[in-house]
């Protein structure tokens, strides 16, 4: 992987299940940033305006940070992980309590520039 290429952005606390994010994540993998930001803006998932979020800062480093053309990146990888879980108990009969888990997630995006080479391969 080409250090010099690539731009990478993070969340660690976003509130939801991994499943449920890693199901919105996989539909951004290798695309131009551009049909990404659309995507995610039209989606009905609450999680998306989080996932946005995190792609437009990954762009932002990538033009900021390593002076890369907004016009040829893509979302090379992108990552969900557990993180922390809130725990919370509600009253049941008979005096007993059982648990709700809320739990958070972890996401990681990386954003490539295609260079010329990768364009004619891709094709």
């Amino acid at each position: 992987m080409n250090q010099d290429l690539t731009a990478v952005a993070k969340d660690n606390t976003v509130r939801v299940s991994p499943t449920k994010l890693s199901n919105l994540v996989k539909t951004i993998v290798n695309k131009k940033v551009g049909n990404a930001i659309n995507q995610l803006k039209f989606s009905n998932k609450r999680v998306s305006t989080n996932v946005l979020k995190v792609l437009n800062a990954a762009i932002a480093n990538a033009e900021n940070n390593k002076q890369l053309d907004i016009d040829n990146l893509y979302v090379k990888e992108a990552y969900v992980g557990k993180s922390l879980t809130m725990k919370r108990f509600r009253p049941r009969a008979k005096g007993r309590a059982s648990s709700i888990i809320k739990p958070f997630s972890k996401i990681t995006i990386i954003v490539a520039e295609r260079s010329k080479i990768e364009k004619g391969k891709k094709q």
